[in-house]
């Protein structure tokens, strides 16, 4: 027989125990996606939730995060090979950011909700670039005044991107091209018109994603019709002149999942990302030359080169992994042994052979050195 004063103790024991149960299972974090691979250069894990953007500065020499956990971090790039991997923390309040930019003269990032597809800022041309998932496109002014609504006649936008140099804007969407605008300003900066460009044509079917190479001419698509493509975009469009095709690649897994890429800045690598796998692919001769799987807990939510082309960085979950672009490191080899065969200087020959020998090397560090 217990009496009262035992139930009551009793009864907070039992109590204090559920409190503390309640609070182990509030402290438990989802157990972070475990990814190992020969190539995988680092992991970078400061963040408490899911990566949603990141970003390298133009000057190679930091890298911005964004997060469901409302932060936005920046890593600094020398750190990468390192055993510990710092990063500077800045809070966003209200809510996540799910996209974050650098501004062009790497002075600080921008992070923001992503109001429809994309917001950009570019620095250099002083305007903002908003789609929504209609088929508008708005040019802004710094104050918030709208320059001028672009209609893409694409049924739907799918993705929209400002070109690195700043001087573009592009979008995709339910139709097979990739539609390219030019942003125009004056000698004293002033905004002018929009006027069009160049289309990339070629897909059969709608394009996932598209990339403007760093100096934009190149550009690389990527469509439902299960083919990739790079294009050369250096031609003279006010005369009407159209891109050229310069190479197609087969990758059957865009035919029935969305599909993401990214161009290396020399244009020889071409990275491309479905669910949680990225697939690498040699641009001169269209092969596939890597493979990773299952990189991410979840699906792969951004990917990038850094300025060098050394890395590839992806995210998928609470970490940015990191990889040596061992393809880009092949296609320098190649490179340099046919501009061998036709060099006609003694100087061009040395300078060449040190390029070659620097990528043989590296291949040769990674394990990755055919023979």
């Amino acid at each position: 027989m217990f009496s009262g004063r035992q139930k009551t103790n009793d009864v907070k024991k039992s109590g204090s125990k559920k409190q503390k149960q309640n609070q182990r299972v509030r402290k438990e974090k989802p157990q972070q996606h475990n990814f190992t691979h020969r190539l995988l250069a680092a992991a970078l894990k400061s963040h408490s939730g899911n990566i949603t953007c990141m970003d390298f500065s133009s000057n190679g020499k930091y890298l911005a995060t964004c997060a469901d956990d409302r932060t936005v971090r920046i890593w600094s790039t020398k750190d990468f090979l390192q055993r510990e991997h710092r990063s500077m923390r800045a809070n966003v309040e209200l809510d996540h950011a799910t996209l974050v930019r650098f501004s062009p003269d790497c002075s600080l990032p921008s992070a923001g909700i992503q109001c429809g597809l994309v917001c950009l800022c570019s620095g250099k041309r002083k305007f903002i670039m908003t789609a929504s998932s209609d088929t508008t496109v708005l040019i802004w002014d710094l104050k918030g005044q709208v320059l001028s609504t672009i209609n893409t006649n694409q049924m739907n936008n799918t993705y929209a991107v400002i070109s690195p140099c700043s001087r573009f804007v592009g979008s995709c969407g339910f139709t097979p091209d990739v539609k390219v605008w030019e942003v125009c300003f004056g000698k004293k900066g002033e905004f002018q018109e929009v006027q069009r460009a160049f289309e990339l044509k070629g897909h059969s079917a709608s394009v996932h994603f598209f990339a403007f190479s760093n100096d934009s001419r190149r550009m690389a698509s990527v469509s439902k019709d299960g083919t990739w493509k790079l294009w050369d975009t250096d031609v003279e469009y006010k005369k009407q002149q159209d891109p050229y095709l310069l190479r197609t690649g087969r990758f059957e897994e865009a035919s029935t999942m969305p599909c993401r890429l990214a161009l290396s800045p020399d244009t020889h690598v071409l990275a491309l990302a479905t669910g949680t796998s990225i697939h690498l692919f040699n641009t001169r001769r269209g092969e596939k030359e890597e493979c990773f799987e299952c990189v991410h807990g979840e699906c792969i939510a951004d990917l990038t080169f850094d300025i060098t082309g050394r890395f590839l960085a992806s995210c998928g979950d609470r970490a940015v992994r990191l990889f040596h672009n061992t393809p880009g490191h092949r296609a320098v080899v190649e490179e340099m042994q046919g501009l061998l065969k036709r060099a006609s200087s003694e100087s061009t020959r040395q300078r060449l052979q040190q390029q070659l020998a620097q990528a043989q090397e590296a291949l040769k560090n990674l394990g990755a050195l055919k023979k």
